[in-house]
Protein backbone atom coordinates (compact mmCIF):
# COMPACT_ATOMS: atom_id res chain seq x y z
CA UNK A 1 0.00 0.00 0.00
CA UNK A 2 1.51 3.68 -1.23
CA UNK A 3 1.00 6.30 0.76
CA UNK A 4 0.12 9.50 -1.57
CA UNK A 5 2.69 12.23 -0.93
CA UNK A 6 1.22 16.32 -0.60
CA UNK A 7 1.53 18.21 -3.55
CA UNK A 8 4.49 20.38 -3.64
CA UNK A 9 3.41 24.40 -4.44
CA UNK A 10 5.96 25.29 -7.22
CA UNK A 11 7.16 28.29 -5.34
CA UNK A 12 7.83 26.33 -2.07
CA UNK A 13 11.59 27.72 -2.25
CA UNK A 14 10.37 30.93 -3.12
CA UNK A 15 10.81 33.73 -0.03
CA UNK A 16 7.22 34.26 1.08
CA UNK A 17 6.37 38.38 0.74
CA UNK A 18 4.18 40.24 3.31
CA UNK A 19 0.86 40.85 2.05
CA UNK A 20 1.10 44.59 3.50
CA UNK A 21 4.82 45.12 3.30
CA UNK A 22 5.77 48.64 4.96
CA UNK A 23 7.28 50.71 2.66
CA UNK A 24 10.38 53.29 3.96
CA UNK A 25 8.47 56.69 3.76
CA UNK A 26 5.94 54.43 6.37
CA UNK A 27 8.82 53.70 8.49
CA UNK A 28 10.48 56.73 9.13
CA UNK A 29 6.91 58.58 9.76
CA UNK A 30 6.51 55.72 12.25
CA UNK A 31 9.66 55.98 14.15
CA UNK A 32 9.51 60.12 13.97
CA UNK A 33 6.28 59.81 15.73
CA UNK A 34 7.62 57.89 18.19
CA UNK A 35 10.70 59.63 18.88
CA UNK A 36 8.42 62.55 18.94
CA UNK A 37 6.02 61.22 21.62
CA UNK A 38 9.59 60.22 23.70
CA UNK A 39 10.44 63.84 23.68
CA UNK A 40 6.98 65.48 24.41
CA UNK A 41 6.74 63.63 27.40
CA UNK A 42 10.36 64.73 28.60
CA UNK A 43 9.31 68.47 28.25
CA UNK A 44 6.34 67.85 29.71
CA UNK A 45 7.62 66.87 32.74
CA UNK A 46 6.72 63.29 32.66
CA UNK A 47 8.40 61.10 35.29
CA UNK A 48 7.49 57.34 37.07
CA UNK A 49 8.16 59.05 40.40
CA UNK A 50 5.32 61.38 39.71
CA UNK A 51 3.22 58.58 38.71
CA UNK A 52 4.09 56.47 41.46
CA UNK A 53 3.22 59.17 43.55
CA UNK A 54 -0.08 59.83 42.05
CA UNK A 55 -1.25 56.17 42.55
CA UNK A 56 -0.86 57.05 46.59
CA UNK A 57 -2.87 60.03 46.43
CA UNK A 58 -5.50 58.89 44.26
CA UNK A 59 -5.90 56.26 46.77
CA UNK A 60 -6.25 58.55 49.28
CA UNK A 61 -8.84 60.49 47.52
CA UNK A 62 -10.63 57.69 46.68
CA UNK A 63 -11.05 56.39 50.22
CA UNK A 64 -12.08 60.28 51.03
CA UNK A 65 -14.96 59.98 48.84
CA UNK A 66 -16.65 56.77 50.71
CA UNK A 67 -19.33 56.17 51.74
CA UNK A 68 -21.38 58.69 49.59
CA UNK A 69 -23.02 61.45 51.59
CA UNK A 70 -26.72 61.03 50.65
CA UNK A 71 -28.03 63.81 52.94
CA UNK A 72 -27.69 66.50 50.47
CA UNK A 73 -30.59 65.61 48.19
CA UNK A 74 -32.54 68.69 47.32
CA UNK A 75 -29.23 70.37 46.41
CA UNK A 76 -28.24 67.22 43.88
CA UNK A 77 -31.93 67.34 42.78
CA UNK A 78 -31.79 70.37 41.96
CA UNK A 79 -28.75 70.53 39.63
CA UNK A 80 -29.92 67.38 38.00
CA UNK A 81 -32.91 69.03 37.39
CA UNK A 82 -31.54 71.68 35.76
CA UNK A 83 -29.08 69.75 33.56
CA UNK A 84 -32.21 67.52 32.12
CA UNK A 85 -33.46 70.94 31.25
CA UNK A 86 -30.64 72.49 29.57
CA UNK A 87 -29.90 69.36 27.36
CA UNK A 88 -33.25 69.13 26.54
CA UNK A 89 -34.12 72.51 25.32
CA UNK A 90 -30.75 72.99 23.80
CA UNK A 91 -31.00 69.44 21.94
CA UNK A 92 -34.47 70.42 20.67
CA UNK A 93 -33.77 73.82 18.98
CA UNK A 94 -29.96 72.70 18.03
CA UNK A 95 -31.56 69.81 15.96
CA UNK A 96 -34.45 72.61 14.66
CA UNK A 97 -31.80 75.12 13.77
CA UNK A 98 -29.27 71.87 11.90
CA UNK A 99 -32.34 71.31 9.89
CA UNK A 100 -32.00 74.24 7.46
CA UNK A 101 -28.79 74.54 8.27
CA UNK A 102 -27.43 71.30 7.24
CA UNK A 103 -29.91 71.76 4.18
CA UNK A 104 -27.87 74.84 2.78
CA UNK A 105 -25.10 73.13 3.29
CA UNK A 106 -25.60 70.36 0.84
CA UNK A 107 -23.78 71.23 -1.95
CA UNK A 108 -25.59 68.65 -4.13
CA UNK A 109 -28.80 70.61 -3.87
CA UNK A 110 -27.55 74.62 -3.10
CA UNK A 111 -25.37 76.88 -5.58
CA UNK A 112 -21.75 77.63 -3.70
CA UNK A 113 -22.84 81.09 -2.76
CA UNK A 114 -25.55 79.17 0.05
CA UNK A 115 -23.25 76.44 0.87
CA UNK A 116 -20.27 77.55 1.72
CA UNK A 117 -21.48 80.46 4.27
CA UNK A 118 -23.70 77.27 5.72
CA UNK A 119 -20.50 75.62 6.01
CA UNK A 120 -18.42 78.01 7.17
CA UNK A 121 -21.08 78.68 10.17
CA UNK A 122 -20.75 75.11 11.14
CA UNK A 123 -17.07 75.13 11.00
CA UNK A 124 -16.83 77.83 13.45
CA UNK A 125 -19.73 76.21 15.71
CA UNK A 126 -17.67 72.98 15.95
CA UNK A 127 -14.18 75.02 16.22
CA UNK A 128 -14.59 75.62 19.91
CA UNK A 129 -15.50 73.62 23.11
CA UNK A 130 -18.53 74.03 24.44
CA UNK A 131 -17.26 74.86 27.51
CA UNK A 132 -14.61 77.59 25.82
CA UNK A 133 -18.41 78.75 24.28
CA UNK A 134 -19.95 78.73 27.73
CA UNK A 135 -17.55 81.05 29.03
CA UNK A 136 -18.31 83.10 26.22
CA UNK A 137 -22.03 83.19 27.10
CA UNK A 138 -21.49 83.31 30.89
CA UNK A 139 -20.07 87.10 29.89
CA UNK A 140 -22.58 88.07 27.26
CA UNK A 141 -25.49 87.03 29.59
CA UNK A 142 -24.72 86.38 33.18
CA UNK A 143 -24.43 83.44 35.43
CA UNK A 144 -27.17 80.96 34.76
CA UNK A 145 -29.09 78.17 32.79
CA UNK A 146 -29.31 80.60 29.84
CA UNK A 147 -25.41 80.34 29.21
CA UNK A 148 -25.38 76.65 29.03
CA UNK A 149 -28.50 76.27 26.69
CA UNK A 150 -27.45 78.69 24.28
CA UNK A 151 -23.32 77.27 24.34
CA UNK A 152 -25.01 73.28 24.13
CA UNK A 153 -27.24 74.99 20.77
CA UNK A 154 -23.85 75.71 19.08
CA UNK A 155 -22.31 72.56 19.91
CA UNK A 156 -25.42 70.79 18.06
CA UNK A 157 -25.69 73.08 15.51
CA UNK A 158 -21.64 71.76 14.61
CA UNK A 159 -21.99 68.64 15.04
CA UNK A 160 -25.65 67.75 13.42
CA UNK A 161 -25.18 70.62 10.78
CA UNK A 162 -21.96 68.71 9.49
CA UNK A 163 -23.45 65.08 9.28
CA UNK A 164 -26.64 66.32 8.43
CA UNK A 165 -25.24 67.94 4.86
CA UNK A 166 -22.81 64.81 4.43
CA UNK A 167 -25.54 62.73 4.39
CA UNK A 168 -27.65 64.68 2.07
CA UNK A 169 -24.77 64.83 -0.19
CA UNK A 170 -24.95 60.92 -0.13
CA UNK A 171 -28.55 60.82 -1.51
CA UNK A 172 -29.15 59.10 -4.81
CA UNK A 173 -30.01 62.12 -6.46
CA UNK A 174 -32.51 59.96 -9.42
CA UNK A 175 -35.36 60.64 -6.66
CA UNK A 176 -35.17 64.18 -6.17
CA UNK A 177 -34.62 64.59 -10.13
CA UNK A 178 -38.20 62.35 -10.24
CA UNK A 179 -39.51 64.70 -7.87
CA UNK A 180 -38.71 67.64 -9.70
CA UNK A 181 -39.68 66.25 -12.84
CA UNK A 182 -43.34 66.02 -11.49
CA UNK A 183 -43.36 69.73 -11.35
CA UNK A 184 -43.18 69.88 -7.52
CA UNK A 185 -42.01 73.23 -5.92
CA UNK A 186 -38.50 73.09 -4.19
CA UNK A 187 -40.33 72.41 -0.26
CA UNK A 188 -41.97 69.17 -1.91
CA UNK A 189 -38.79 67.91 -3.32
CA UNK A 190 -37.58 68.55 -0.07
CA UNK A 191 -39.91 67.02 1.58
CA UNK A 192 -40.67 63.53 -0.67
CA UNK A 193 -37.15 63.26 -2.55
CA UNK A 194 -34.31 64.26 0.31
CA UNK A 195 -35.97 63.65 3.60
CA UNK A 196 -37.10 60.90 3.16
CA UNK A 197 -33.82 59.51 2.29
CA UNK A 198 -32.21 61.16 5.24
CA UNK A 199 -34.43 60.80 8.22
CA UNK A 200 -33.12 57.44 9.57
CA UNK A 201 -29.81 59.24 9.96
CA UNK A 202 -31.04 62.32 11.16
CA UNK A 203 -32.72 60.57 14.07
CA UNK A 204 -29.41 58.74 14.80
CA UNK A 205 -27.38 62.27 15.17
CA UNK A 206 -30.65 63.63 16.90
CA UNK A 207 -30.48 60.88 19.53
CA UNK A 208 -26.59 60.65 19.90
CA UNK A 209 -26.55 64.69 20.49
CA UNK A 210 -28.96 64.29 22.92
CA UNK A 211 -26.58 62.14 24.78
CA UNK A 212 -23.75 63.97 24.31
CA UNK A 213 -25.78 67.52 25.46
CA UNK A 214 -26.40 65.25 28.74
CA UNK A 215 -23.16 65.18 29.23
CA UNK A 216 -21.52 68.35 28.15
CA UNK A 217 -24.46 70.21 30.46
CA UNK A 218 -22.68 68.48 33.31
CA UNK A 219 -18.98 70.40 32.20
CA UNK A 220 -20.70 73.71 31.83
CA UNK A 221 -22.17 74.35 34.95
CA UNK A 222 -18.42 74.14 36.08
CA UNK A 223 -17.72 77.52 34.44
CA UNK A 224 -21.46 79.26 36.07
CA UNK A 225 -23.38 77.94 32.74
CA UNK A 226 -25.41 76.52 35.43
CA UNK A 227 -26.61 72.79 36.04
CA UNK A 228 -25.31 69.71 38.25
CA UNK A 229 -21.79 71.02 37.25
CA UNK A 230 -21.63 74.06 39.19
CA UNK A 231 -22.90 71.90 42.23
CA UNK A 232 -20.24 69.52 41.70
CA UNK A 233 -17.10 71.95 41.62
CA UNK A 234 -18.53 73.80 44.38
CA UNK A 235 -18.48 69.91 46.25
CA UNK A 236 -14.78 70.01 45.17
CA UNK A 237 -14.38 73.58 46.74
CA UNK A 238 -15.31 72.47 50.16
CA UNK A 239 -13.05 69.00 49.97
CA UNK A 240 -17.06 67.57 50.24
CA UNK A 241 -15.48 64.46 48.62
CA UNK A 242 -18.25 62.19 49.67
CA UNK A 243 -20.83 64.03 48.52
CA UNK A 244 -19.48 64.23 45.04
CA UNK A 245 -19.15 60.67 44.31
CA UNK A 246 -23.13 61.20 45.07
CA UNK A 247 -23.33 63.65 42.56
CA UNK A 248 -20.57 61.06 39.53
CA UNK A 249 -22.81 57.89 40.71
CA UNK A 250 -26.05 60.04 39.84
CA UNK A 251 -24.65 62.02 36.71
CA UNK A 252 -23.51 58.22 35.24
CA UNK A 253 -26.93 56.61 36.18
CA UNK A 254 -28.24 59.80 34.08
CA UNK A 255 -26.15 59.13 31.41
CA UNK A 256 -26.53 55.30 31.32
CA UNK A 257 -30.78 56.04 31.71
CA UNK A 258 -30.32 58.35 28.59
CA UNK A 259 -28.00 56.06 26.66
CA UNK A 260 -31.13 53.16 27.07
CA UNK A 261 -33.66 55.90 26.08
CA UNK A 262 -31.82 56.51 23.29
CA UNK A 263 -31.49 52.70 21.65
CA UNK A 264 -35.32 52.56 22.81
CA UNK A 265 -35.54 55.43 20.16
CA UNK A 266 -33.66 54.11 17.16
CA UNK A 267 -35.56 50.87 17.18
CA UNK A 268 -38.53 52.82 17.11
CA UNK A 269 -37.41 54.27 13.97
CA UNK A 270 -35.96 51.26 12.87
CA UNK A 271 -31.91 52.95 12.98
Amino acid sequence: MTTATPPTPQNAGARVSLAFKPQLVTRVVIWLIALYAIYAATQLGFSWERFSSGLGNGAKFLGRMFPPDLSKGDILWGGIKETLQIAVLASLFGILLSLPIGLMGARNLMPAWISWPARALVSVCRSLHPVIVAILFVKAVGFGALAGVLALIVASIGFIGKLFAEAIEEISIKQVEAIRATGASFMNVILFGVLPQVMSRFVGFSTYQLDSNLRNSTMVGIVGAGGVGGVLFSAFQRFDYDFVLTILVTIITIIVVGELLANSVKKVFNV
